[in-house]
Order: structure tokens, then C-alpha cells, then sequence
């Protein structure tokens, strides 16, 4: 506008820029120009210091304005010099000089507006009016109306309304990470500096709401009257209130004396002062606990921690729990991570359990009890060639037992650990050193392994030309390999424990095996190849046995010392093929197109002479009914049993081996798509077959137990395994085989089956209400660094525990369904006959939303063979937005657990909860 408050036309404005672009403008400093500026069918203009808006000249006034136009002088020179030069003249014909401002501004500012931009020449203002938006280096400010005023380097953005009173286009500020929203906004474009009032701003998952906010650097803001909340809402359903706030960027806030509201209603809790982390990454602190109750151990803090970051790859991790009867426990975790290289996680836990026996009575069960845990992997890219892992898991036999609230730990009774070192040379030949640790928490034995060394070597055809010219021949194929292992091993009750007692029960070995292969050419539809191998065994004791006819049991003689050797060869020569057939006749209306059915048939001629015999002797069955010692069962036992690599079979072996393998699988296609795309190929069976062996010199017992198998998945989601084993001979009263096969008797029988199993398990789940939502969680969770063994168990201890702090309401209901079945035939430990052990159960989990903000979980494992639900979980969740609540209950299992929380969403307040637990558990 001018003076009198009247527009400016669009030719006189113009005029005004062009006149400004000679004359008004400070241009941006000559270090910023690289070379020459050339212009072709039409020259841009623009204002860099005072914000004066560009102009165009028409391409008929090329003639008379320069086409190049040069910029001379240094970084620190006070005058910027012009060469200007015409296209008909050539050279340089005039040089301009002009003074360059000390205020000039280091870029120019980028503006524009829907409605208009008014200059207002005398007072150097621009407005910009409806969507306004004004860009200066990384700051973006938008708004309804923008005010620059040029003397200050001031622009004021705010807001205007319609005819409803509504708010339009309220003020937006973005400067690189930082975001803020205001009622009016007032930023210095030199000083980089803003006063904001009615201010929404956030920084990470903190929002902040002030009635004024200075921000003095690109980091450090100053807040007066504001609120401190994880809820995104303009009026946030919780909040801490303070007067004088000071915001870090990324860093940290700190405040004065403030205390917290709940939907605007203050409550009376005072601290003196704040702090608010609001950077990412690791820092250290103290880990707040929870308060629980237990029937046994008494009231308990749990959790109680400090969490230590010692540098950039390290940290520690120390939590205790404690407990009013006298009981604690200790928890000490580092973590080392190199990126690139290693990462690793060690966990030592103590515990010290006192739990009320009878209650009523002063009478405590009192134990300690330890638990280590190490785990470590090294990135294959850091050393090719080699590799080293480690997953220790070593702990006392009663340290699960006591473990509250982990029905998981609490039924595990074996645990086990290795250590393996690999090195590979050439991409050959590869050299693996480990150790190996194994424990049975029911009966206390403890198994070490160590070390354990094995070397290979790959296949060497000796027969094989170096530079194959045509077709090779049959012989080039015979091929002789080489694998070698070498292990020790003790094994002790874990109350028994000494390094004496390990030194006395340790014992070595080693194993070498040499195959021997010849792969043919194939002809015609069969693959022939014949094998041999041949394998060496080392033993470093020998155990000798024998009936006692007092206690009439079976007595360990003595042990031997020392070192044996024991071979075995074999020879082989086998047969495999394929047969395709299909069916497609199932008319032009069917979606069925085809079925494939594929059969694969094996057979193997071997043969194994008898080398061990010399190992085996035959001992008196100590439940065998006969009296007469003519009439009694005689029991085969070898010197080796109970060493590190077991004894080699006895017998020889000259027959042939074979197996059935069947895969089935349908074509479909769709109704409504006739494009090659609307065809499918299903799998229906994976595979169903058998296999076995006929032994033509045994004297006895010629056929083996036939193994049955079947594989599918049904519908993409039905996941079904089975497997069975055949006995096909008769059996005595005591559960042994007599030669005899099962159906050679009165009765028609194929067999017995001693053993099977059968899994079957399938998941169903809604479609997500909101699709981008899922697919964001599963890239997140995609991008997440991977978690080491027990990480992942520790976090699905959690989950399983709190399933209602994890809840899903973008998924309206899911179920997972499971079914096991398994049963054997086994001897019994003292050898008075056969007992056949089942076991069989389901196990559910699923979850529905009741509502959109309430959700129901169930989770359950039910014995099929006691007839009784072993354990129960249930939860119920409720959605507060910004907040959750989640009950859970397990009202069946080892251990009772009760669980109500409320707590925030966030993971900067994830210790700001409310929290009430109970549990206790059977002894």
C-alpha cells in the first residue's frame, strides 16, 4: 500500500522491484559466487538481503539488459563490482561499484501467499496474506498473514478467523528437528531469535504448552506458565504444570517448582524442582521399583536399580529385589556392543530365597542359589574365516524352582551351554574348538564337555583332471573326505561338586571318519552311487559289569583306565528316482486345474561287517523270571557303554535299506482374475512316507522298525506333523521282541506301534483396522537391533506375564491354537520290562477388543492326559491414549499372580506408574 493506505497496482509494483533490484538491495557476500551467472531466454532478479520480491523480464527486453552478468571482490570486501557485458558488444564495457551493507543477511528469503503481498515502501514492510509462508535458510514459518519488517529483520506471523470465530492457519514454525505452534510467533531473522506466546511445541515423545517461550540459540528455550505431558492432545489429559521451565533441545528440561493435573484438575503434590530427559540413546540413572506381596516371602520392592553407562560400548545394569521375610535377590547385567564387530551380554544373579513354610508357624525354607548367563556374537564381516559365539547358561538345580512369577523357568529342568570358536582356511578346510555344558535340574547331574575339537576336510578327487576338456569321466567323480572330532567330558551331581571329583570322572575320545564317494553319471531315470566309509573310535576307559546274585542286581565291577580303539566300515550302494504324475480333467467351471503327485523311492544296497564283537559281553537280566540259569534272559552290554562317542553296533550287517517318499500339491484359479496371476500352486501334503531295513545275515530279527512320517500345511495356515514307529514283530510278557514278525500269528497284526507323535497347531487373526499403522509396526520392529537369546526370552517372560501391557487394538481378535501328542515305549531303568510314557496337551492364546478401548486376553495349557488345566492367564486392557491399564491374573499355575497397572504410554515416563502386585507360589 502507499501512504494514503491504497493499493499498488501490479505495473507500478513492479516498477518498485525493479527499481529496488539496482538501488535498495544488499546482495548476499561475494564469497557465495563460484563464476559467472548467465541468463538466457529471460533474467530473474532477486532481492538476498531486504526480501524484495523477485521479477522477470520478458524475453523481448533481452536486447537491452546484459546477458552475463559477473561478480567481483573477496569474502571481505566492502564492494561488490559488476561486469557487465552485452552479447553484441563482447568484452567488459562498464563496471558498476556498489556498497554492500555490514547487515547483509547470509541467504535471501523465499515468500509467497495465496491472496496478496503488500510492500509498503516507506515503512519497508511486506505482507503476505491467506497460507502465507516465508523460508529463510532451514527455517519454514507458515501462517495466515506474515509480517516482514525489513528495518528490524522481524517477521510476525498470526493467525486470522472466519465469520464463526474458527481460527485460520494458525502459526507453524520448523527449524531443522524443532517444531512449534503458536498463536503469534515473532522471529529475528539475523539473530535467529523468537518470543512465541500461546506456544505448542514438542521435542521427542515430550509436548510442551507455554503462554510464552523465548528461544534464544537453535537449542535453549525459555518458557513461562507452561505444561509438561506424553499426551498429544491440545488439552492433554495429564500433565506437570510449572511457572519457569528451561528446554535443551534433545537434551533435557528443567523446570521450578511444579506438580502434576489430571485433566486439568491440579493435584496437591509439590516438588521443588524438575528434570526431564528428552534425549536419545543411554543414560544413567536409578531404575524406580515396584512394590508387590507375597504370601511367602512377605512384601517386597522389586526392580530397585541404577543403571550405569561407563563409555560408548559398555554399560551395567544392577537390580535387587527385596523382602520383608528376609529374602533378596541380586541382579548384575553388563552389556557390550562394538558395532561391527562383537556384542555380548553377561547376567549373574544371586539369590537368597526365605519363604514362609507353614503359615501360622515360624518356620522358613531358606536356600541360595546362583544363575550365569553369557552370551556373545561376533559379526561375520569383522574377521572372515572366523566366528566365535558364546550362550552360557549355567545355574544352580533349585535356582527355577524358586523364580516367581516365570511359569516358563519354572518347568524347565534342563539347561545347557556351548562355546564354539571356527576357523576356516581357503574356504576348505574349517577347525572347531568348543565347549559344551548340559544339566538335568530333576535328578542333579551335571555334564561338562570340554574341549571339543573338530577338524574337516573337503571331498579331494584325486582322479580328477586339472583343465576338463569335454565330458568327464565316471571316474572323476570318486571322492575322499575327512572329518575328526576329539572331546572330553565329567560328569558330576551339582552337590557334589569338586575339582577333585571332576578330574576323577573325566574321560576323552576321538572319532574319525573317512567317506568314500563315487557319484555316477546319471542314465536313464535312476541315480546310482556307491559309498564307503570307514570310521576309527578312541576310548580312555573301559567298563566292566556283572550280575550279583545276592542283591540280584546289576554291579559296576570296576572301571578301567587307559586307551582303546574300535573300528567300523561299511559299504554302500544306493539308488534314488522320481515319478511325476498329474490329473487335470477336472472340466472348464472347476477352479481346480491339476493335481501333482510326486513319488521318490530310495534303495541302498550296504553292507557292515561285525568289528566290534570283541567289545560285547552278556550279563544275566536281573528281572528275567526264569530260576533255571539254563532258561534265563542274557543281556548284550559292551565295555564302552557311558564313554564320550558310545560303543560302535554289534552285528553285521549285509541287506538293503529303503523308503517311500509321496508330495502332493493342487493348482487353482480364480473366478474373477483369468490372468496367469490368478493362478496358484498349493502345497496339500509336504510329504508322507516311510522307511526302513531287511538285514539278509543277521541271524534274528531281520526286518527293522518301519518309521512312518507325514508333513502338511492346510489352507497356508494348519501346520500339521505326525510321525510313527512300527514294531513288526511279536513280544513276550515282559514287553521284549521274540523273533517272530506280528503277523505270523493267529491274528492278523502289521505290528505294534511303539512310539509316535503328532503336532498340529494354526493361528488366526483379524484383518488391522488401519493397514499403514501394521505396516509401520512391522518395519519397526524390523529395524530394531537384534536381541541376543536370552534378551528375547527375558522380553517374552515379560510379555507372557503382562500380556495386557502389550495389547494390539489395531488387531480386533486373534487366536492361536496348539495340539501335541506323544507317547513311547521304552525300557525301564532296571531292565524289569517296557513302560509306555504319554503326553499330550493344548495350548490356546487369543485375545478380542470388547469395545475399541477395552480388550480381553486368554491364555491356557491344558494336560489332556491328567485331565487338568496346568496353567490359566488372564488380562484385560484398557486404551487411555495417552495412558494404559492392563489386569492380569494367574489364577492357575506353579506360581498365583495378581497384576493391576497404570501407567503412561510413553517411554520417558515408563517408571511413572501406578503398580499393585501379588503372587505366591507352591512349594
Amino acid at each position: 500500500m502507499n501512504n494514503n493506505g491504497r493499493k499498488i497496482s501490479s505495473k507500478y509494483f513492479l516498477t518498485l522491484i525493479f527499481t529496488a533490484i539496482f538501488f535498495s538491495v544488499t546482495f548476499n557476500s561475494p564469497a557465495n559466487y563460484s563464476g559467472p551467472v548467465r541468463f538466457t531466454n529471460s533474467i530473474t532478479y532477486t532481492g538476498a538481503a531486504d526480501g524484495a520480491a523477485a521479477d522477470t523480464v520478458r524475453p523481448d527486453e533481452h536486447a537491452r539488459l546484459p546477458s552475463i552478468v559477473k561478480l567481483h571482490g573477496g569474502a571481505s570486501s566492502d564492494t561488490a563490482r559488476f561486469t557487465l557485458i552485452h552479447d553484441q558488444i563482447g568484452p567488459v564495457t562498464d563496471t558498476l561499484e556498489y556498497k554492500i551493507s555490514k547487515d547483509t543477511m547470509e541467504a535471501r528469503i523465499d515468500y509467497k501467499a495465496t491472496d496478496s503481498i503488500v510492500m509498503v515502501i516507506p515503512s519497508r514492510n511486506i505482507t503476505l496474506y491467506s497460507k502465507a509462508n516465508a523460508k529463510y535458510k532451514d527455517a519454514d514459518l507458515t501462517s495466515d498473514v506474515i509480517l516482514y519488517d525489513q528495518n528490524r529483520n522481524v517477521v510476525i506471523a498470526s493467525p486470522t478467523r472466519d465469520s464463526a470465530g474458527n481460527v485460520i492457519n494458525q502459526p507453524k514454525m520448523v527449524q531443522a528437528d524443532n517444531k512449534m505452534q503458536a498463536d503469534t510467533i515473532v522471529y529475528n531473522v539475523k539473530s535467529k531469535k523468537a518470543v512465541t506466546r500461546q506456544t505448542y511445541t514438542n521435542s521427542g515423545e515430550m509436548f510442551v504448552h507455554a503462554e510464552k517461550i523465548k528461544k534464544v540459540t537453535d537449542d535453549d528455550y525459555f518458557g513461562y506458565r507452561g505444561i509438561f505431558t506424553t499426551c498429544n492432545l491440545d488439552t492433554p489429559h495429564f500433565a506437570f504444570r510449572t511457572n519457569r521451565m528451561k528446554i535443551i533441545n534433545k537434551k533435557m528440561a528443567i523446570t521450578g517448582p511444579i506438580h502434576p493435573e489430571f485433566e486439568g484438575v491440579p493435584i496437591p503434590i509439590y516438588i521443588p524442582f524438575g528434570f526431564f530427559p528428552l534425549s536419545t540413546g543411554r543414560h544413567s540413572g536409578l531404575l524406580p521399583p515396584q512394590f508387590t506381596a507375597n504370601d511367602q516371602a512377605g512384601l517386597g520392592l522389586e526392580g530397585l536399580g541404577y543403571y550405569k553407562v561407563l563409555n560408548e560400548y559398555f554399560d551395567v545394569t544392577l537390580r535387587t529385589n527385596l523382602y520383608s521375610y528376609g529374602g533378596w535377590n541380586l541382579y548384575v547385567t553388563p552389556t557390550y556392543r562394538v558395532r561391527y564387530k562383537y556384542s555380548g551380554q553377561m547376567s549373574f544373579a544371586l539369590q537368597n530365597t526365605r519363604l514362609l513354610s507353614d503359615v501360622g508357624k515360624d518356620a522358613y525354607t531358606n536356600s541360595k542359589t546362583f544363575s550365569l548367563n553369557w552370551s556373545h556374537q561376533v559379526d561375520s564381516k569383522a574377521h572372515p574365516g572366523q566366528s566365535f559365539s558364546a550362550n552360557v547358561n549355567v545355574a544352580s538345580t533349585k535356582y527355577n524352582r524358586y523364580l516367581l512369577n516365570n511359569p516358563t523357568a519354572n518347568y524347565t529342568n534342563q539347561l545347557s551351554s556351548s562355546v564354539t570358536y571356527s576357523k576356516t582356511w581357503d574356504g576348505k578346510y574349517n577347525l572347531t574348538v568348543g565347549a559344551n555344558h548340559s544339566q538335568n535340574n530333576q535328578t542333579g547331574i551335571v555334564n561338562v564337555s570340554l574341549p571339543n575339537l573338530a577338524f574337516s576336510a573337503p571331498t579331494l578327487y584325486p582322479f580328477q583332471r586339472q583343465a576338463a576338456v569335454g565330458e568327464p569321466k565316471w571316474y572323476e567323480k570318486f571322492g575322499i573326505g575327512l572329518n575328526s572330532t576329539v572331546a572330553g567330558s565329567a560328569s558330576f551331581y551339582d552337590s557334589l561338586f569338586s575339582f577333585k571329583r571332576i578330574i576323577d570322572t573325566f574321560q576323552y575320545g576321538s572319532q574319525h571318519s573317512i567317506p568314500i564317494s563315487l557319484t555316477l553319471p546319471l542314465k536313464g531315470p535312476v541315480q546310482v552311487t556307491p559309498g564307503m566309509s570307514l570310521q576309527v573310535r578312541t576310548y580312555s576307559q573301559k567298563l566292566f559289569r556283572r550280575y550279583n546274585y545276592i542283591t540280584n542286581k546289576i554291579d559296576t565291577v570296576s572301571l578301567q583306565k587307559g586307551m582303546w580303539a574300535a573300528e567300523d566300515v561299511s559299504f554302500s550302494l544306493s539308488l534314488a528316482s522320481a515319478i511325476f504324475g498329474t490329473f487335470q480333467n477336472f472340466g472348464r467351471n472347476s477352479t481346480l486345474m491339476g493335481i501333482r503327485h510326486v513319488i521318490r523311492p530310495t534303495l541302498s544296497i550296504s553292507y557292515k561287517p561285525d568289528l566290534s564283537k570283541a567289545y560285547y559281553y552278556s550279563i544275566r537280566n536281573p528281572h528275567d523270571s526264569g530260576a533255571d540259569t539254563k532258561t534265563y534272559r542274557l543281556q548284550r552290554v559292551s565295555y564302552f557303554d557311558g564313554t564320550t562317542y558310545g560303543p560302535f553296533g554289534e552285528g553285521t550287517f549285509g541287506g538293503i535299506s529303503f523308503g517311500l517318499d509321496n508330495h502332493f500339491e493342487i493348482k487353482t484359479r480364480s473366478k474373477t482374475d483369468t490372468s496367469t496371476a490368478g493362478i496358484k500352486k498349493i502345497t496339500i501334503i509336504d510329504g508322507i512316507g516311510f522307511n526302513g531295513s531287511y538285514n539278509y545275515l543277521a541271524d534274528s530279527f531281520k526286518l527293522s522298525p518301519i518309521q512312518f512320517y507325514f508333513r502338511s500345511t492346510l489352507f497356508q495356515n494348519i501346520n500339521i506333523t505326525g510321525g510313527a514307529t512300527l514294531n513288526p514283530y511279536q513280544m513276550d510278557t515282559m514287553g521284549f521282541n521274540i523273533n517272530k514278525y506280528a503277523w505270523e500269528g493267529k491274528k492278523f497284526s502289521l505290528g505294534k506301534i511303539t512310539q509316535g507323535n503328532l503336532a498340529i497347531s494354526t493361528s488366526f487373526k483379524s484383518k488391522p483396522k488401519d493397514e499403514k499403522l501394521a505396516q509401520q509396526k512391522a518395519q519397526n520392529q524390523q529395524n530394531q537391533i537384534p536381541l541376543t537369546v536370552e534378551e528375547q526370552q527375558a522380553q517374552l517372560n515379560y510379555i507372557r506375564n503382562n500380556p495386557g501391557q502389550f495389547a494390539d487394538f489395531n488387531i480386533p481378535w486373534s487366536l492361536n491354537l496348539a495340539f501335541a501328542l506323544n507317547f513311547v515305549s521304552a525300557e525301564k531303568p532296571d531292565y524289569s520290562g517296557f513302560a509306555t510314557t504319554i503326553t499330550s496337551s493344548v495350548n490356546w492364546s487369543g485375545d478380542f477388543n470388547l469395545t475399541e478401548k477395552w480388550k480381553i486376553g486368554l491364555n491356557g495349557y491344558y494336560d489332556l492326559k491328567t485331565q487338568k488345566i496346568q496353567s490359566l492367564q488372564a488380562s484385560i486392557s484398557r486404551d487411555l491414549h495417552c495412558w494404559q491399564m492392563s489386569i492380569n491374573v494367574t489364577p492357575v499355575g506353579y506360581t498365583h499372580f495378581f497384576n493391576f497397572t497404570i501407567s503412561p504410554k510413553s517411554g520417558i515416563l515408563q517408571d511413572l506408574r501406578i503398580n499393585r502386585t501379588k503372587y505366591f507360589y507352591n512349594q
